[in-house]
């Protein structure tokens, strides 16, 4: 595979007018490529998540054993992120977000084919792995080519691809599932994830700023160790464990209330309702740009507040006041993406692929863990232990929001000349 990220030009050397601006044909090329890599890295991974009363009924399991077909492999996505970042620094960005994206949509295809509950879940657990070489790099990608003020409207433009492809893999499957076979939804999930990976190969723009690194692990170890001297990353990578555990969690156990009386809805009316992701398509970068140009320290609170409101929604009998709170949570949840990961970007110095990966592990280490934990007070409590369990983790991440309120900004950050010199923090 032949690797445009090394076009022959060096961080040192990069023109300031080499950032990509916003209004600019890279701009839209670039998010053009990630929107694609979004929609297809978050179809395939979510597309589970409505199947999960099927695989009930299919393979005999409980509810929190068939949410492992989507905690083990948010479970080893995070953990195997910590070293795609690594891995980018000495392979190239675009070379491994590229056998990213093609080979999970593979495994997604063969997932179809899997006889066993058993079988199923090796899959899954192999696309934890081969997910691991986006999202992290996608992060790192836009933090190195987007101008300072361009990449809080980048970041919200890829989360929105990202909000796309959740949103359609879930109501592929949720559809499909009613009217043929949940394996018909999953085959049609990886052909998009196919078609998505070839767009984002033909259009993302080289990189100019990349400055290829050996693959060292005594470095890399040095740069996390690196990152925890920053007052703001550790508590940022907290936000993300807490951002993405709520917001699993209310999407992993709403579809089994909604299937039960009162409302006894129908697997292809829950898919539907799964459309209300398409809102996280306008709030994350609208909450990306008003951040970018507000300050994210006076606008995250907000996002975690949103998400509270609309737990308590949840917690009525009225349908639509369940959907107003769905709607709530998704536009809390991926306005607060948007912001907390611009925003590791922007601490990271030159760190930025191994924050970008922490950040994701904690990330995903919030949708593992807090999504399985979930089942458990659906067990024991249904709904509203759920919900009680969800309140929980968003009013710590709103408590934090606003200790990081008083955070001291970065200085000299409006200009970008040259990347940060290896191992300096800001």
């Amino acid at each position: 595979m032949n690797d445009s990220d090394t076009p022959g030009m060096t961080g040192a050397t990069a023109a300031a007018n080499d950032w990509i601006h916003h209004g600019t044909p890279a701009f839209r090329r670039t998010n053009l490529a990630l929107f694609a890599a979004g929609l297809a890295t978050f179809g395939l991974l979510y597309c589970v998540q409505p199947l999960m009363p099927e695989f009930n009924h299919d393979y005999g399991v409980s509810a929190a054993d068939s949410a492992l077909s989507l905690s083990l492999t948010t479970g080893v996505l995070a953990v195997a992120m910590l070293f795609a970042g690594g891995l980018s620094d000495a392979w190239g960005r675009k070379s491994v977000m590229v056998a990213s994206i093609l080979s999970s949509a593979v495994l997604v295809l063969v997932t179809a084919a899997m006889p066993n509950w058993g079988s199923l879940l090796v899959v899954r657990t192999l696309l934890g792995l081969t997910l691991s070489g986006l999202p992290a790099v996608a992060m790192t990608y836009l933090s190195e080519e987007m101008h300072p003020e361009s990449i809080g409207l980048g970041m919200g433009l890829y989360i929105s691809g990202s909000a796309v492809g959740g949103m359609g893999g879930r109501l592929v499957t949720g559809v499909l599932t009613d009217f043929f076979d949940w394996r018909v939804g999953v085959v049609v999930v990886g052909v998009i994830g196919i078609v998505s990976g070839l767009v984002f190969w033909r259009a993302l723009p080289p990189s100019r700023h990349f400055v290829r690194q050996p693959l060292s692990w005594r470095a890399l170890a040095g740069r996390f160790s690196g990152m925890f001297h920053d007052p703001g990353l550790p508590w940022l990578f907290l936000e993300g464990f807490l951002l993405l555990g709520a917001f699993v969690t209310v999407y992993n156990y709403l579809g089994y209330r909604l299937l039960a009386p009162p409302f006894n809805l129908s697997q292809a009316v829950v898919g539907l309702i799964f459309g209300i992701y398409l809102i996280g398509t306008f709030s994350s970068a609208w909450m990306g740009h008003l951040a970018g140009k507000l300050g994210r320290r006076k606008v995250l609170w907000t996002a975690f507040a949103l998400m509270l409101v609309g737990v308590l929604l949840t917690l009525t009998m009225s349908l639509w006041l369940i959907m107003l709170g769905i709607v709530a949570v998704t536009f809390g949840f991926f306005g607060g993406h948007s912001i907390v990961s611009s925003w590791v970007g922007r601490r990271a110095g030159a760190a930025k692929a191994q924050a970008s990966s922490m950040y994701l592990f904690c990330y995903y280490m919030g949708s593992s863990v807090a999504g399985y934990a979930g089942g458990l007070f659906y067990t024991r409590g249904g709904w509203d232990g759920v919900a009680a369990f969800i309140g929980a983790l968003v009013v710590a991440g709103l408590v934090i929001a606003l200790g990081l309120y008083r955070l001291r900004p970065l200085v000299n950050v409006a200009t970008m000349p040259t990347p940060m010199s290896k191992g300096a923090m800001p």
